[in-house]
């Protein structure tokens, strides 16, 4: 059957239907990663998002639930070139068609996915709306569409605590969810930390109720901007010197609440192959990064903060180093599941200040 995508400027871009039935408008993004396609459909930062995979051949091995980032899909749509519908691999459960369908998420294969790309590339970031007859969609209605307030249809509901996986615990973390991906949650147990997930609207008062050892801000979807009872309870607990670490979402309310500025990115940063440089020590790292927008180095009190990372591209801010507080950001992802795994140690950090806290 077919299917079709038409962006807000008009473009269509007709296709075969695949996975869910149904239409939907979405901002249409691209990711650059070879792999980690469940990962991707799994991270709750593309709520509101149809995600167009630049690489060819998606689901060749297939879908893995132990590799889940979050327990449902949280994209729009999916879009692709060519769907592998005979998948090998002893972990696989069941065709990347077959999850789609199982989780109402409609797909669409068989279109020119580089051109789309090159496309939102050069004019920036689209909406755009996934339908079976082009002549129904309504231009006007795509080109207005926002994401609203996607962090609260993606945070927990109830607290959560994680053990770690050493029984000899050390440390105790709050965790903000932002909509967190669970590798940074298994990448702090690992690390001999229980884990207490709390709600996005956790108030200073309740985490310092908890007397945490440290605070984890997590990643999550949508414009910072948007988050005014965050950024007002960060701001609050900068006073209290708690070891911090954040990560994209987390990065960015904790740099709001610092009075520094964000901004949308012309057509994001969403890879598995993005170069950053420490500024510490000139190394580059290569990086998994998912965000649409960053914070602008311009706005950087640097009474306040230094800037940690930088994106080697386009020079974006990548993260910050608080000089008066305990704390430290990240745009990408040091935890990324389907790698690279260049930046894993940053978590090594967070635990290090612990450390010296609790000497």
């Amino acid at each position: 059957m077919k299917r079709y995508l038409v962006l807000e400027n008009g473009k269509v871009f007709e296709g075969e239907a695949f996975g869910a039935d149904g239409e939907v408008i979405a901002e249409i993004v691209f990711t650059t990663a070879m792999t980690a396609y469940l990962e991707t459909l799994t991270d709750k930062s593309y709520k509101g998002q149809a995600v167009v995979q630049t690489f060819p051949l998606i689901g060749n091995y297939g879908i893995i639930p132990e590799d889940r980032e979050g327990e449902q899909s949280s994209v729009s749509a999916y879009i692709v070139r060519e769907v592998c519908e005979a998948p090998s691999n002893f972990r696989c459960a069941m065709t990347i068609d077959q999850y789609l369908k199982q989780q109402g998420i409609p797909g669409l294969k068989g279109i020119d996915s580089r051109s789309l790309t090159k496309i939102l590339r050069e004019h920036g970031t689209m909406n755009g709306m996934i339908c079976d007859d082009p002549t129904h969609a309504d231009l006007d209605k795509i080109s207005t569409y926002r994401i609203k307030r996607p962090v609260d249809e993606v945070t927990v509901r109830d607290v959560r605590i994680e053990e770690p996986s050493d029984a000899d615990r050390r440390y105790s973390v709050a965790l903000i969810d932002y909509g967190v991906k669970e590798n940074i949650i298994r990448s702090l147990t690992k690390r001999g930390c229980k884990v207490t997930v709390l709600p996005s609207s956790v108030t200073a008062a309740k985490i310092r109720d908890l007397s945490p050892d440290g605070l984890f801000l997590s990643n999550g979807p949508g414009d910072p901007e948007d988050n005014e009872e965050a950024i007002a309870t960060l701001r609050e607990l900068s006073f209290d010197n708690i070891p911090t670490m954040g990560i994209c979402l987390g990065h960015q309310l904790l740099a709001l609440a610092h009075g520094f500025k964000t901004s949308k990115l012309k057509y994001g940063h969403r890879g598995a192959n993005h170069p950053v440089r420490d500024l510490t020590s000139g190394r580059v790292y290569i990086s998994s990064q998912n965000h649409g927008y960053a914070v602008e180095s311009g706005s950087i009190d640097k009474d306040i903060a230094d800037e940690f990372f930088v994106n080697c591209n386009d020079f974006t801010n990548e993260g910050l180093i608080y000089k008066n507080e305990n704390a430290f950001s990240v745009q990408f992802h040091p935890e990324a599941c389907g790698g690279p795994k260049d930046t894993d140690y940053l978590f090594d950090r967070f635990i290090e200040m612990m450390e010296r806290r609790g000497e």
